[in-house]
């Protein structure tokens, strides 16, 4: 009787938990994958994002072809919907076995429990697997067992839990019978309701993750630290959307990482690129811990009581990248035109949102959901949570970056800023920062819509009455 893996958010045939359990004893194994679009609406699932998971479907069923398993795609709707086709499927193909790795998002927690109760009452085993982060979910607690809310104790268990069990990724499963032959499937964004993506930003396919992640870590990792917040330099790895999309593990990053770390070259480069993994991770927990955070809640309760701004014009000048204030909106039209931003941006960007215009951080949450190709709930939750001072080990409400000071110190040139505000590329490299300083603007870009200062004085003042 077959054994069923159920494909998910993790797109990939190596280090894959679920598939190398069903494989492993079991050469009838069968694959399949469910479109959910109704539910990826909902979740402000982005085009780009969507096209990368049909490209990467169309790569992995080809690869699960070579290994003699077919890969099988239903069209369904939302999770409810999927519940039922799953269900029989599982009858019509006389599975005796469901393997599939752990999500956790309350939605799909939600599902999975679902999908649990229901086949085990057919006399179905569900066996699930956790794999999103290195250490699995659960695993680095507090010497009173409870779960970490600051990232710092964190990451030192997390490192001391990684040199105690070094662990090891899943190789891809032998091949369980003769070669398959595999057709694409043929969905576009386009066909399952959503608009067409901007131009793919990585190829998707499981050796294209694999080649990028080895060329950042022989070429550009040493470097990392020192040019990482750059926005105009080639400076991070850029496998974002790869780990998004699950067609690479954390576990293989950080195992590639060491790796390379003990080949030599600038080792500080490393340990802050290995630093990052330990952020996915955390926000992962946090995710996992405090469901909260998946329900549009702050993880800190008592700032649910601040009172925003009403988004109206101001919301729509940040969407845009006509705010009058050059960085932020650089890093607005990078968003926009390819599906992806540079991190030190989307620091900059999300707390001129919730900071100096004081718009509910959610909305930004959702935009950045809505266009990154590499938008993943744990990731930019916790980022925006960070920046509006509401989550798990943020930002000090009083810290409240210059936007201004961020540009001359991050793009001292301006290249980045002429790149995507071409109106403003004939500025000097001191002007094109802040524009609205005196004179006239050039090509009728935009005077700052807030004063910063005035705007930074209001938004520590609300936070100072709320402690209060």
């Amino acid at each position: 009787m077959p054994h069923l893996v159920w494909f998910r958010n993790d797109l990939r045939t190596a280090d894959n938990p679920a598939l190398a359990a069903a494989c492993g004893k079991q050469q009838n194994v069968q694959a399949l994958f469910i479109l959910t679009p109704g539910q990826w609406q909902q979740h402000d699932w982005s085009p780009a994002r969507v096209g990368q998971l049909l490209g990467h479907l169309d790569d992995l069923g080809q690869q699960l072809a070579k290994l003699g398993i077919a890969l099988d795609i239903l069209e369904g709707d939302d999770f409810a919907g999927s519940l039922q086709q799953l269900a029989d499927y599982c009858h019509q193909h006389g599975i005796r076995a469901l393997h599939f790795n752990e999500e956790y998002g309350i939605n799909e927690r939600r599902r999975d429990k679902q999908v649990h109760d229901r086949l085990t009452k057919d006399d179905i085993t569900v066996k699930k697997y956790r794999d999103q982060t290195v250490a699995p979910v659960g695993t680095i607690r507090t010497g009173k067992d409870e779960p970490y809310s600051v990232f710092t104790p964190f990451s030192r268990r997390w490192r001391q839990w990684i040199e105690d069990t070094s662990p090891t990724v899943f190789p891809v499963p032998d091949p369980a019978g003769e070669p398959l032959p595999w057709s694409p499937h043929g969905h576009t964004p386009e066909n399952l309701g959503f608009p067409s993506p901007p131009p793919t930003l990585v190829a998707p396919s499981e050796s294209s993750a694999h080649d990028q992640l080895e060329s950042f870590l022989d070429e550009r990792c040493g470097n990392y630290k020192s040019r990482r917040d750059f926005p105009a330099l080639d400076g991070t790895s850029q496998l974002s959307p790869y780990l998004a999309i699950g067609a690479l593990s954390g576990r293989q990053c950080l195992i590639a990482a060491r790796e390379a770390q003990g080949r030599g070259g600038n080792q500080e480069g490393f340990s802050t690129w290995v630093n990052e993994i330990a952020w996915r991770d955390f926000y992962i927990h946090i995710l996992y811990h405090y469901p909260r955070v998946s329900m549009h809640r702050a993880f800190k309760p008592d700032t649910e009581a601040l009172r925003w701004n009403d988004p109206g014009e101001h919301f729509e000048a940040w969407k845009a990248g006509r705010t009058g204030i050059p960085i932020v909106d650089a890093g607005m039209r990078q968003l926009r035109e390819t599906g992806w931003m540079h991190n030190r941006l989307r620091m900059i960007t999300a707390m001129f949102l919730s900071k100096n215009l004081f718009i509910d951080w959610r909305l930004g949450e959702a935009w950045f959901m809505q266009n990154l190709v590499d938008g993943f709930l744990a990731s930019n939750n916790g980022g925006w949570q960070w920046s509006a001072s509401t989550g798990t080990d943020a930002a000090p409400y009083f810290r409240v970056f210059n936007p201004v000071t961020q540009s001359e110190r991050f793009d001292p040139k301006g290249e980045f800023i002429r790149r995507w505000v071409p109106e403003l590329a004939k500025l000097d490299n001191k002007r094109i920062h802040n524009p609205g300083a005196g004179g006239v603007i050039p090509g009728g870009y935009p005077r700052p819509i807030v004063d910063l200062k005035e705007s930074r004085k209001e938004a520590i003042a609300r936070f100072e009455a709320l402690k209060r």
